[in-house]
């Protein structure tokens, strides 16, 4: 586990984990329309590195059949960089994004009362 020193205050420095990192990027990620929620443990498939002064970003998710899968990327993206920036204050470089995946989901089943047919 890695630790990001953020600039710090006058009572001290201020540390914050790179799991708490990517955790607040899978959640930002989670949030997206169309993108497959596989995990409850937000920060698996994120891998966060700190260069130059800024957060980089890897994430790999995956993508519900039927949507477009370069938007639902690009708002993961937009997703990630505003989450950090607002709760850590640490500029974002880059936030790369794979697609490992599509998740074809089946229709909701129908209760057996909407099956039968009226008689006439």
């Amino acid at each position: 586990m890695n630790e990001i020193l953020t600039n710090g205050t006058s009572l001290g420095e201020i540390r914050i984990s790179d799991d708490v990192l990517a955790i607040i990027a899978g959640t930002a990620t989670h949030e997206v329309e169309g993108v497959h929620v596989t995990s409850k443990n937000f920060a698996k498939g994120v891998k966060i590195s700190i260069e130059d002064g800024g957060v980089m970003v890897n994430i790999s998710i995956m993508v519900k059949f039927g949507y477009k899968i370069h938007k639902v990327s690009e708002e993961v993206q937009k997703r990630i960089v505003t989450a950090l920036e607002t709760m850590v204050g640490m500029k974002v470089i880059e936030v790369n994004v794979t697609v490992a995946g599509l998740r074809y989901e089946k229709p909701a089943r129908s209760l057996p009362s909407q099956k039968r047919s009226r008689k006439k």
